[in-house]
């Protein structure tokens, strides 16, 4: 298992700090789903349909899947925490595929180039231009708030590579690993999400010189 590998499968097994909804529990569990409809069929099927840039409509979705509505709610918390890991799970094999493309660089490059790379990756997708298009405010919240699965994975993905970093001596954090990866995430969405926050293009290389000033 390589260390990115071993970073990423650390992170995908760590417990919210909240009680878990059905779906979670089974995107995580070391048990497989039953066969009949469940909360694991619900995530497939919008995750599907979010690639397809369709919007994730809960009631269609409820009926495409033969249930009552408030079953799917049940199952899967709410439509926030829904796309929360619809998003997650495209974002951590674009994490992990940054951390290949980052090579055999050292210490704050190496995390620079990683989140230069992922940034790019995410941008460059079809289906989150459609989503920020469409949907920036829900965009907004399911992504860069506290609330987010997605943001809370992401902080923990780059501490543990802070941590990496640091362990072998290629990286002497300026601040606790925690704090650091929290501002390389906040530094990463105000670069990313730019055009919905202030109209300006989306800049991942500029999110990268940050990163680069940030760690030298």
């Amino acid at each position: 298992m390589t260390a990115a590998s071993a970073t990423l499968h650390v992170v995908s097994q760590a417990a919210t700090r909240r009680r878990q909804t059905p779906l979670e529990r089974q995107l995580h569990a070391a048990t497989p789903p039953t066969p009949k409809a469940s909360p694991l069929d619900a995530f497939e099927l919008a995750r599907k349909k979010f690639l397809a840039g369709e919007r994730i409509d809960m009631q269609q979705l409820a009926v495409e899947l033969g249930l009552h509505r408030t079953t799917l709610y049940r199952w899967v918390g709410t439509r926030d925490r829904l796309l929360g890991e619809v998003l997650w799970s495209l974002a951590e094999p674009t994490f992990a595929a940054a951390l290949e493309h980052a090579g055999r660089a050292r210490g704050g490059e190496r995390i620079a180039r990683a989140v230069e790379h992922y940034l790019k990756a995410t941008n460059d997708a079809p289906f989150m231009r459609r989503f920020l298009e469409e949907e920036p405010e829900t965009a907004l919240r399911v992504i860069t708030t506290k609330e987010s699965v997605l943001q809370a994975r992401s902080v923990e993905a780059q501490q543990r590579l802070i941590e990496e970093e640091a362990a072998r001596g290629a990286l002497d954090p300026p601040l606790p690993p925690h704090d650091l990866a929290y501002l390389i995430i906040r530094i990463s969405e105000s670069f990313l999400y730019t055009d919905i926050i202030t109209g300006e293009e989306p800049a991942p290389e500029k999110a990268g010189q940050a990163v680069r000033a940030l760690l030298r």
